[in-house]
């Protein structure tokens, strides 16, 4: 992967996972056989140890002995990359960064992500689910069938986080599509068409976030883009209360681009998924719909079962171990959070989708400094949405075969068909 350098002395080799049809549709089979064969397998085509335990993976993930590729990294491995606005983009934002300059630049969205802000969030929420839900009941009147991802499952992220940051109704859609191009950054193996389309995409998004923010200090408004102003984006001026350095115009920019893709690219993932997993299982949906109070466990259960990204990369920051294998400096494994979320070790029964399974603490937002900041948010959209649906469609079913998004990160659906008779 893009963070290997390295071939450990003594590693297993083995094939690369395939990343095809075939493993997008269902790639659990697959990877609890690699866990049973080897839960640090070395794949020498990625140059990733791929880690498929439940603590396993959480170590990686929140241990001090791991960090993510950074902008040192890039200079360092990549440098051909350097030039590229994407590369440029991923390297110095969230996803790129370790340590203090990391926590600069979460420090100013912990306000506006936590559990109790997200919950101030619920009433705009339910309101855009409902339009929603009302467009969706239209669309499938009279034995209609529709796709529910295009009615529902990206436009309700989308019109989330474009009102929580300030994105006008008339240009998410359009901006929806460049996050999409904008989120091949994700990919383990990206192509030179990937990255073409990403440079635009990241190119496009940093333009219009760099007026935005212009917009917005001369015409203040109740979002995330002026609030972000507040403390930032003045050089020279004054330090926020915790010392740090303001955040720069291009840093705010970037930071409204990562919460605008990051804000709906997963959370869709999550909405379909959850979806075709209580369509796939009437009598856990039969439950919900007896006890509206299982929701929340539902939710859990659906990110637990097929989360929306299923690998995310860290790099040895110091010579360490994992799954009993020795890590060198600077060597890449990769966390499978699919993998680990069906560990028999840490869920009995792994595969069964059961909404009132205790004790569910899922990776689907990884652990540690970089655990999703949006992850409450997108919680709430979810329980929001299913617990609509099932209400005012009692009589849901698939209309025809899903299509998955041809992704071997981010597991989501581009297309889900169903009909509605109730």
């Amino acid at each position: 992967m893009d963070g290997s350098a390295v071939d450990p002395a003594g590693a297993r080799h083995a094939p690369s996972t395939a990343f095809g049809p075939a493993f997008r549709a269902d790639p659990y089979g697959a990877l609890a056989a690699l866990r049973e064969a080897d839960p640090a397998w070395y794949d020498e085509e990625l140059g990733t140890r791929l880690l498929t335990g439940f603590a396993d993976c959480q170590a990686a993930l929140a241990s001090p002995a791991f960090a993510v590729p950074d902008a040192r990294w890039l200079a360092r491995e990549r440098p051909e990359w350097a030039a590229r606005p994407a590369a440029d983009f991923f390297y110095a934002s969230l996803l790129g960064t370790n340590g203090a300059a990391h926590e600069r630049l979460r420090a100013p969205l912990t306000a506006a992500f936590g559990p109790r802000q997200a919950a101030r969030l619920s009433a705009g929420v339910e309101k855009i689910a409902d339009e929603l839900m009302d467009g969706f009941a239209d669309a499938t009147a009279d034995g209609g069938t529709a796709d529910f991802q295009a009615l529902v499952g990206y436009p309700l992220p989308v019109a989330v986080v474009g009102e929580l940051i300030g994105v006008p109704g008339a240009d998410r859609e359009h901006f929806h599509r460049l996050g999409r191009d904008a989120a091949r950054l994700l990919e383990p193996v990206r192509s030179e068409q990937d990255w073409q389309r990403a440079d635009a995409a990241v190119t496009a998004l940093r333009g219009y976030f760099t007026g935005l923010l212009r917009e917005r200090r001369a015409r203040p408004a109740e979002d995330l883009a002026t609030a972000l102003l507040a403390p930032a984006s003045h050089p020279g001026g004054p330090r926020p209360p915790s010392g740090r350095p303001p955040l720069t115009e291009r840093e705010t920019a970037d930071l409204l681009l990562l919460v605008f893709v990051a804000g709906f690219e997963t959370t869709a993932g999550l909405l379909g998924t959850a979806v075709s997993a209580l369509l796939a299982h009437p009598a856990q949906a039969a439950l919900l719909r007896a006890d509206p109070g299982l929701l929340p466990g539902a939710v859990e259960e659906a990110l637990r079962w097929d989360g929306p990204v299923l690998m995310t990369e860290r790099l040895a920051a110091r010579p360490t171990e994992v799954a009993g294998v020795p890590v060198p400096a600077g060597a890449s494994v990769t966390a499978v959070l699919g993998a680990a979320n069906r560990d028999p070790r840490r869920y009995p029964d792994p595969d069964a989708f059961l909404v009132t399974r205790p004790d569910v603490h899922v990776l689907s937002f990884g652990a540690g400094p970089h655990y999703c900041f949006g992850a409450a948010l997108a919680r709430l959209e979810a329980a929001v949405l299913l617990g609509r649906l099932l209400e005012r469609f009692p009589r849901l079913a698939p209309a025809g075969p899903p299509v998955r998004r041809a992704s071997a990160c981010l597991r989501s659906f581009d297309a889900l068909p169903l009909a509605a008779t109730g």
